[in-house]
């Protein structure tokens, strides 16, 4: 039987754990707690206050005014083709950019990590449009397809082209953005595919050349296979990024021509914050919302880990 003494000492012991594995989880609790607070105050209550403006007609110049209204603004909302328009704007972006941009990083990290001279300079000289502002660039880009004095027309010019109107056309102004947010973001996931390139063995380059691989047998049975995880990745962030699309189109065309550059981004900003419809834009908000957990779904189950 244990003595009074030892009782006392494993009572004290058990004492002890408590307070140190309490001061563990309050100090656990410490580094969670900003975390927490940012994430419930800039996402979890904005998106429950959309929910709730959803169902309301509300003016952002008359907050004591609001009025619910039930599912009015989402009817209307599926029966706005401003709406749909937005909608096939922002998947025609998506379904051409991220493919694109992708292929396009992945050739340029193929060809960085060759051991080509000045491989440093072209690695800097393609990553720094990702470190540039994105207002800078749209600023830069709307000079470059000036439909009379634009340098993109002048090399047409020299090719035998007529000037094209690029941005002032409905035709061409998503393309042309579309055009311009490949050469700007295709360096961030160039970085990315370049280290998972780094990372694969080149013991299995070696062994295949020795077995008469050339190098798109290489890129077929190695890298691309090698790439998998890295590959979904960055299908991911771009989709991601793809579908906010706003800030090109908001200051190189303001979504026109024709409305042939408005988002849904676009959209949600125009009707909340120019026609003060926090009501209707905050219904468009949860409709996008959907749409993007649903895109993100069906990227999960197309692109699963093998």
């Amino acid at each position: 039987m244990q003595t009074a003494t030892e009782t006392f000492k494993n009572r004290a012991a058990a004492a002890t754990i408590r307070r140190s594995k309490r001061k563990e989880a309050v100090m656990g609790y410490s580094f969670i707690l900003p975390a927490a607070l940012l994430l419930t105050v800039f996402l979890l209550l904005p998106f429950v206050l959309a929910v709730v403006f959803g169902f309301t007609k509300f003016n952002l110049l008359r907050p004591d005014r609001i009025e619910f209204i039930g599912l009015a603004n989402y009817i209307n909302l599926f029966t706005d083709p401003l709406f749909y328009k937005s909608l096939y704007n922002t998947l025609y972006f998506s379904v051409i950019v991220v493919p694109v941009q992708s292929a396009v990083a992945l050739g340029l990290a193929l060809l960085i990590n060759n051991r080509l001279m000045l491989r440093n300079v072209f690695r800097i000289a393609y990553f720094s449009p990702v470190i540039t502002s994105m207002t800078v660039i749209a600023i830069l880009w709307i000079y470059l397809y000036n439909p009379n004095e634009g340098l993109v027309n002048s090399v047409l010019n020299v090719l035998g082209i007529p000037n094209q109107p690029f941005l002032r056309s409905a035709g061409q102004a998503m393309n042309s953005i579309i055009f311009m947010s490949v050469w700007q973001a295709a360096g961030y996931q160039m970085m990315i595919f370049l280290a998972g390139l780094q990372g694969i063995p080149k013991d299995l380059y070696e062994a295949s050349s020795i077995d008469g691989a050339g190098k798109l047998q290489q890129l077929r049975y190695i890298t691309i296979p090698s790439l998998y995880n890295v590959i979904v990745f960055v299908l991911t962030i771009t989709t991601i990024q793809a579908v906010k699309l706003f800030t090109q189109p908001y200051i190189m065309t303001n979504g026109g021509p024709e409305n042939s550059t408005r988002t849904l981004a676009l959209l949600i900003y125009q009707q909340g914050f120019q026609f003060r419809n926090a009501g209707y834009a905050s219904a468009i908000s949860v409709v996008f919302f959907l749409i993007v957990v649903f895109i993100s779904v069906m990227m999960r189950r197309l692109l699963k880990d093998k």
